[in-house]
Protein backbone atom coordinates (compact mmCIF):
# COMPACT_ATOMS: atom_id res chain seq x y z
CA UNK A 1 0.00 0.00 0.00
CA UNK A 2 2.83 2.41 0.79
CA UNK A 3 4.03 2.20 -2.84
CA UNK A 4 0.65 3.42 -4.13
CA UNK A 5 0.59 6.23 -1.58
CA UNK A 6 4.09 7.28 -2.70
CA UNK A 7 2.96 7.25 -6.34
CA UNK A 8 -0.08 9.39 -5.51
CA UNK A 9 2.13 11.81 -3.62
CA UNK A 10 4.53 12.06 -6.58
CA UNK A 11 1.70 12.70 -9.05
CA UNK A 12 0.40 15.64 -6.99
CA UNK A 13 3.92 17.02 -6.43
CA UNK A 14 4.42 17.36 -10.18
CA UNK A 15 1.50 19.78 -10.48
CA UNK A 16 2.46 21.45 -7.19
CA UNK A 17 5.80 22.65 -8.60
CA UNK A 18 4.09 24.06 -11.69
CA UNK A 19 1.52 25.92 -9.57
CA UNK A 20 4.39 27.43 -7.51
CA UNK A 21 6.10 28.70 -10.66
CA UNK A 22 2.85 30.29 -11.81
CA UNK A 23 2.17 31.94 -8.44
CA UNK A 24 5.66 33.47 -8.35
CA UNK A 25 4.92 35.46 -11.50
CA UNK A 26 2.79 37.90 -9.50
CA UNK A 27 4.18 37.78 -5.97
CA UNK A 28 7.35 37.35 -3.93
CA UNK A 29 8.58 34.10 -2.44
CA UNK A 30 7.67 34.74 1.20
CA UNK A 31 4.12 35.92 0.50
CA UNK A 32 3.30 32.88 -1.62
CA UNK A 33 4.88 30.47 0.85
CA UNK A 34 3.23 32.01 3.92
CA UNK A 35 -0.28 32.00 2.48
CA UNK A 36 -0.01 28.51 0.98
CA UNK A 37 1.28 27.10 4.28
CA UNK A 38 -1.41 28.93 6.25
CA UNK A 39 -4.10 27.40 4.05
CA UNK A 40 -2.51 23.97 4.55
CA UNK A 41 -2.54 24.50 8.31
CA UNK A 42 -6.23 25.45 8.08
CA UNK A 43 -7.04 22.31 6.06
CA UNK A 44 -5.28 20.13 8.64
CA UNK A 45 -6.72 21.88 11.73
CA UNK A 46 -9.47 19.25 12.31
CA UNK A 47 -6.70 16.71 12.99
CA UNK A 48 -4.90 18.71 15.70
CA UNK A 49 -4.21 16.81 18.91
CA UNK A 50 -2.38 17.91 22.06
CA UNK A 51 0.73 15.72 21.89
CA UNK A 52 3.73 15.82 24.21
CA UNK A 53 6.28 18.58 24.75
CA UNK A 54 9.05 16.44 23.27
CA UNK A 55 6.89 15.76 20.23
CA UNK A 56 6.29 19.47 19.66
CA UNK A 57 10.01 20.23 20.02
CA UNK A 58 10.74 17.64 17.32
CA UNK A 59 8.21 19.32 15.03
CA UNK A 60 9.60 22.81 15.66
CA UNK A 61 12.99 21.50 14.51
CA UNK A 62 11.31 19.98 11.45
CA UNK A 63 9.62 23.32 10.71
CA UNK A 64 13.02 25.02 10.56
CA UNK A 65 14.42 22.39 8.18
CA UNK A 66 11.36 22.46 5.90
CA UNK A 67 11.25 26.27 5.88
CA UNK A 68 14.86 26.43 4.70
CA UNK A 69 14.11 23.93 1.93
CA UNK A 70 10.92 25.67 0.79
CA UNK A 71 12.25 29.23 0.91
CA UNK A 72 15.43 28.37 -0.99
CA UNK A 73 13.48 26.22 -3.46
CA UNK A 74 11.03 29.01 -4.29
CA UNK A 75 13.85 31.55 -4.53
CA UNK A 76 15.51 29.25 -7.07
CA UNK A 77 12.29 28.97 -9.11
CA UNK A 78 12.28 32.76 -9.37
CA UNK A 79 15.72 32.74 -10.97
CA UNK A 80 16.12 29.61 -13.12
CA UNK A 81 13.92 27.71 -15.62
CA UNK A 82 11.50 25.15 -14.20
CA UNK A 83 13.00 22.39 -16.36
CA UNK A 84 16.46 23.07 -14.91
CA UNK A 85 15.18 23.31 -11.32
CA UNK A 86 13.16 20.09 -11.59
CA UNK A 87 16.12 18.12 -12.92
CA UNK A 88 18.39 19.29 -10.07
CA UNK A 89 15.61 18.52 -7.59
CA UNK A 90 15.51 14.94 -8.85
CA UNK A 91 18.97 14.38 -7.35
CA UNK A 92 17.57 14.45 -3.80
CA UNK A 93 17.32 10.62 -3.44
CA UNK A 94 21.07 10.39 -4.14
CA UNK A 95 21.71 12.72 -1.21
CA UNK A 96 19.37 10.67 0.98
CA UNK A 97 21.52 7.67 0.19
CA UNK A 98 24.76 9.57 0.85
CA UNK A 99 23.42 10.87 4.18
CA UNK A 100 22.47 7.29 5.06
CA UNK A 101 26.08 6.25 4.48
CA UNK A 102 27.42 9.08 6.64
CA UNK A 103 24.86 8.87 9.44
CA UNK A 104 24.10 5.16 9.58
CA UNK A 105 27.33 3.61 8.30
CA UNK A 106 25.75 2.04 5.24
CA UNK A 107 28.05 0.82 2.44
CA UNK A 108 27.47 0.91 -1.30
CA UNK A 109 27.81 -2.02 -3.65
CA UNK A 110 29.45 -1.67 -7.06
CA UNK A 111 26.06 -1.26 -8.76
CA UNK A 112 24.96 1.34 -6.23
CA UNK A 113 28.08 3.35 -6.99
CA UNK A 114 27.20 3.04 -10.67
CA UNK A 115 23.80 4.59 -9.91
CA UNK A 116 25.42 7.45 -8.01
CA UNK A 117 27.88 8.09 -10.85
CA UNK A 118 25.04 8.19 -13.39
CA UNK A 119 23.30 10.83 -11.27
CA UNK A 120 26.49 12.89 -10.99
CA UNK A 121 27.07 12.60 -14.76
CA UNK A 122 23.50 13.79 -15.41
CA UNK A 123 24.01 16.89 -13.27
CA UNK A 124 27.30 17.58 -15.06
CA UNK A 125 25.56 17.38 -18.45
CA UNK A 126 22.81 19.66 -17.15
CA UNK A 127 25.40 22.24 -16.08
CA UNK A 128 26.86 22.20 -19.60
CA UNK A 129 23.42 22.62 -21.16
CA UNK A 130 22.50 25.46 -18.79
CA UNK A 131 25.49 27.49 -19.95
CA UNK A 132 23.60 28.05 -23.21
CA UNK A 133 20.96 29.87 -21.18
CA UNK A 134 23.53 31.97 -19.37
CA UNK A 135 23.33 29.87 -16.19
CA UNK A 136 26.68 29.11 -14.59
CA UNK A 137 26.36 26.39 -11.96
CA UNK A 138 29.39 27.73 -10.10
CA UNK A 139 28.10 31.30 -9.68
CA UNK A 140 24.35 31.46 -10.36
CA UNK A 141 22.27 32.35 -7.29
CA UNK A 142 19.35 30.22 -8.47
CA UNK A 143 21.55 27.11 -8.63
CA UNK A 144 22.93 27.92 -5.18
CA UNK A 145 19.43 28.26 -3.72
CA UNK A 146 18.30 25.02 -5.37
CA UNK A 147 21.34 23.20 -3.95
CA UNK A 148 20.38 24.40 -0.45
CA UNK A 149 16.80 23.27 -1.07
CA UNK A 150 17.88 19.79 -2.20
CA UNK A 151 20.30 19.28 0.72
CA UNK A 152 17.84 20.47 3.36
CA UNK A 153 15.05 18.48 1.68
CA UNK A 154 17.12 15.31 1.90
CA UNK A 155 17.78 16.05 5.56
CA UNK A 156 14.05 16.53 6.09
CA UNK A 157 13.30 13.11 4.54
CA UNK A 158 15.75 11.39 6.88
CA UNK A 159 14.36 13.32 9.84
CA UNK A 160 10.81 12.28 8.89
CA UNK A 161 11.76 8.61 9.07
CA UNK A 162 13.19 9.23 12.54
CA UNK A 163 10.27 11.15 14.07
CA UNK A 164 7.56 8.95 12.54
CA UNK A 165 8.80 6.01 14.59
CA UNK A 166 7.22 7.68 17.62
CA UNK A 167 4.71 10.20 16.20
CA UNK A 168 1.51 9.82 14.18
CA UNK A 169 1.39 11.20 10.59
CA UNK A 170 -1.60 13.52 11.09
CA UNK A 171 -0.07 14.95 14.28
CA UNK A 172 3.20 15.62 12.42
CA UNK A 173 1.56 17.21 9.38
CA UNK A 174 -1.00 19.37 11.19
CA UNK A 175 1.36 20.89 13.76
CA UNK A 176 4.32 21.24 11.38
CA UNK A 177 2.21 23.41 9.07
CA UNK A 178 1.30 25.65 11.99
CA UNK A 179 4.91 26.02 13.09
CA UNK A 180 6.10 26.72 9.54
CA UNK A 181 3.37 29.34 9.03
CA UNK A 182 4.28 30.99 12.35
CA UNK A 183 7.97 31.01 11.45
CA UNK A 184 7.31 32.50 8.01
CA UNK A 185 5.00 35.11 9.55
CA UNK A 186 7.75 36.18 11.95
CA UNK A 187 10.26 36.45 9.08
CA UNK A 188 7.87 38.57 7.00
CA UNK A 189 7.05 40.83 9.96
CA UNK A 190 10.75 41.24 10.73
CA UNK A 191 11.54 42.15 7.12
CA UNK A 192 8.76 44.75 7.01
CA UNK A 193 9.96 46.26 10.30
CA UNK A 194 13.64 46.39 9.34
CA UNK A 195 13.23 47.16 5.63
CA UNK A 196 9.78 48.70 5.03
CA UNK A 197 10.96 50.17 1.72
CA UNK A 198 11.48 46.66 0.33
CA UNK A 199 8.00 45.40 1.21
CA UNK A 200 6.26 43.98 -1.87
CA UNK A 201 2.59 44.56 -2.66
CA UNK A 202 0.63 41.33 -2.64
CA UNK A 203 -1.76 40.35 -5.44
CA UNK A 204 -4.15 37.49 -4.85
CA UNK A 205 -3.51 34.49 -7.08
CA UNK A 206 -5.72 31.38 -7.11
CA UNK A 207 -2.61 29.29 -7.73
CA UNK A 208 -1.76 29.81 -4.03
CA UNK A 209 -4.90 27.92 -3.02
CA UNK A 210 -4.07 25.22 -5.58
CA UNK A 211 -0.57 24.93 -4.06
CA UNK A 212 -2.04 24.47 -0.59
CA UNK A 213 -4.47 21.74 -1.68
CA UNK A 214 -1.84 19.81 -3.65
CA UNK A 215 0.85 19.89 -0.95
CA UNK A 216 -1.63 19.01 1.82
CA UNK A 217 -2.85 15.86 0.09
CA UNK A 218 0.62 14.96 -1.21
CA UNK A 219 2.24 15.29 2.23
CA UNK A 220 -0.56 13.30 3.86
CA UNK A 221 0.03 10.38 1.47
CA UNK A 222 3.79 10.70 2.01
CA UNK A 223 3.68 10.64 5.82
CA UNK A 224 1.38 7.61 5.90
CA UNK A 225 3.66 5.85 3.39
CA UNK A 226 6.75 6.46 5.52
CA UNK A 227 4.91 5.41 8.68
CA UNK A 228 3.71 2.09 7.23
CA UNK A 229 5.62 -0.93 8.47
CA UNK A 230 8.11 -2.29 5.95
CA UNK A 231 8.25 0.91 3.89
CA UNK A 232 11.62 1.88 2.40
CA UNK A 233 12.56 5.56 2.61
CA UNK A 234 15.00 5.29 -0.33
CA UNK A 235 12.26 3.88 -2.58
CA UNK A 236 9.66 6.42 -1.41
CA UNK A 237 12.15 9.24 -1.98
CA UNK A 238 12.83 8.02 -5.52
CA UNK A 239 9.14 7.62 -6.37
CA UNK A 240 8.35 11.12 -5.11
CA UNK A 241 11.17 12.55 -7.23
CA UNK A 242 9.44 10.92 -10.20
CA UNK A 243 7.20 13.98 -9.98
CA UNK A 244 9.85 15.83 -11.99
CA UNK A 245 8.64 14.03 -15.11
CA UNK A 246 5.30 15.87 -14.82
CA UNK A 247 6.99 19.12 -13.78
CA UNK A 248 9.50 18.91 -16.64
CA UNK A 249 6.85 18.20 -19.27
CA UNK A 250 4.52 20.97 -18.12
CA UNK A 251 7.44 23.38 -17.76
CA UNK A 252 8.39 22.73 -21.38
CA UNK A 253 4.81 23.19 -22.63
CA UNK A 254 3.49 26.02 -20.43
CA UNK A 255 6.61 28.17 -20.08
CA UNK A 256 8.13 27.51 -23.53
CA UNK A 257 11.58 26.96 -22.02
CA UNK A 258 14.70 26.39 -24.13
CA UNK A 259 17.13 23.47 -24.59
CA UNK A 260 14.46 20.91 -23.73
CA UNK A 261 16.07 17.98 -25.57
CA UNK A 262 19.49 18.07 -23.83
CA UNK A 263 17.78 18.67 -20.48
CA UNK A 264 15.52 15.68 -21.13
CA UNK A 265 18.60 13.53 -21.80
CA UNK A 266 20.13 14.69 -18.50
CA UNK A 267 16.88 13.93 -16.68
CA UNK A 268 16.68 10.49 -18.30
CA UNK A 269 20.22 9.62 -17.21
CA UNK A 270 19.50 10.85 -13.69
CA UNK A 271 16.29 8.81 -13.42
CA UNK A 272 18.14 5.74 -14.76
CA UNK A 273 20.70 6.16 -11.99
CA UNK A 274 17.95 6.46 -9.37
CA UNK A 275 16.13 3.38 -10.65
CA UNK A 276 19.39 1.45 -10.57
CA UNK A 277 19.94 2.48 -6.97
CA UNK A 278 16.54 1.16 -5.96
CA UNK A 279 16.74 -2.10 -7.93
CA UNK A 280 20.08 -3.10 -6.41
CA UNK A 281 19.15 -1.93 -2.92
Amino acid sequence: MWLWMALGSAFLLGFYDVAKKQALKRNGVMGVLFLATSFSALFMSPFLTAGTLSGHLLLIAKAFIVSISWISGLAALKLIPLTTASTIKASRPVLVLIFSIVLFGERLSLWQWAGVLLAVAALFLLSRTSKNEGIEFSSNKGIFYMAISVISGAGSALYDKYILTSLQPLFVQSWTNIYIAALLGLIIAGEKFLHPEKAQKFKWDWNILVIAVLITVSDCLYFFAVKEEGSLLSVISLIRRGSVIITFALGAVLFKENNIRPKAISLGILLAGLVLLVLVS
